[in-house]
């Protein structure tokens, strides 16, 4: 994360729930991009230390929501990408039918209300979003992500930023191509097929499809003959002006 400036400084954290029930969590205060083996600690499922010579991230608390909500989840990766963190700072959410690829594996990826970083607030913010997605935006901080393992949670905070990076571009360049909604049940349909566990999100109405965009284009169609008496009527119209 410290490479791909996902995290600056001593931002950002990370816990892995391990078979015996214990959890391996990142220190306090300390660069990501700088630790070393001993530097992790160890906590059971309340969040108290049971071995490391540091102690753990001051936003554990919001980990130990995540697995009590989630008894499927293994992995929980906090940062702050500098493009998705734009957004949850802005107040809107990744939530439009816009690429494939985020369709499986996300749905979308809607806002928690905002919650002081490193308390009990911050992790109830994130309690009821958490039962149905795998990857959150913390509004005016940063993002979240969850899976069945480390490198999978991971990953998906990379295809988060990566998504925010495409739809940044896409605000820029003028245009949303919002797929319609038979476009993404057919997505969703795939989740099964790619062995993606978890909640469903598509039962909760996300992603947001062309319909519910409000700016769906009337389509009209025309047979060959109606097109050119359409288009004589225009002719005959212009040349008695």
């Amino acid at each position: 994360m410290y490479a791909r400036h996902f995290i600056s400084g001593g931002d950002g954290n990370i816990s892995v729930l391990r078979e015996n029930g214990v959890i391996m969590a990142t220190p306090t205060g300390m660069s990501k991009g700088f630790l070393e083996p001993d530097d992790i600690v160890i906590t059971d499922l309340d969040g108290k230390k049971i071995q490391g010579k540091r102690e753990p991230s001051s936003e554990l608390l919001m980990h130990l929501s995540c697995y009590r909500n989630r008894p499927d989840i293994r992995s929980v990766v906090h940062a702050h990408p500098p493009v998705c963190t734009g957004f949850a700072v802005a107040g809107i959410p990744l939530d439009k039918a816009l690429l494939a690829e985020v369709i499986v594996t996300f749905g979308c990826i809607p806002i928690a209300p905002y919650g002081t970083p490193s308390t009990v607030e911050l992790a109830t913010s994130v309690d009821e979003y958490i039962k149905k997605h795998d990857a959150l935006l913390l509004a005016n901080h940063g993002a979240l992500t969850v899976g069945d393992e480390l490198y999978s949670t991971y990953f998906k905070m990379e295809t988060l930023e990566h998504f925010a990076k495409i739809n940044l571009v896409s605000r820029m360049l003028g245009k949303e191509n919002v797929l319609p909604a038979h476009e993404v049940s057919k997505l969703a349909a795939l989740r099964s097929r790619y062995g993606i566990k978890g909640p469903d999100p598509f039962t909760e109405g996300c992603p947001i499809p062309l319909e519910r965009t409000g700016h769906q284009e009337d389509t009209i169609t025309l047979t060959r003959a109606e097109l050119i008496d359409l288009i004589s009527e225009a002719i005959r119209s212009v040349g008695s002006v």
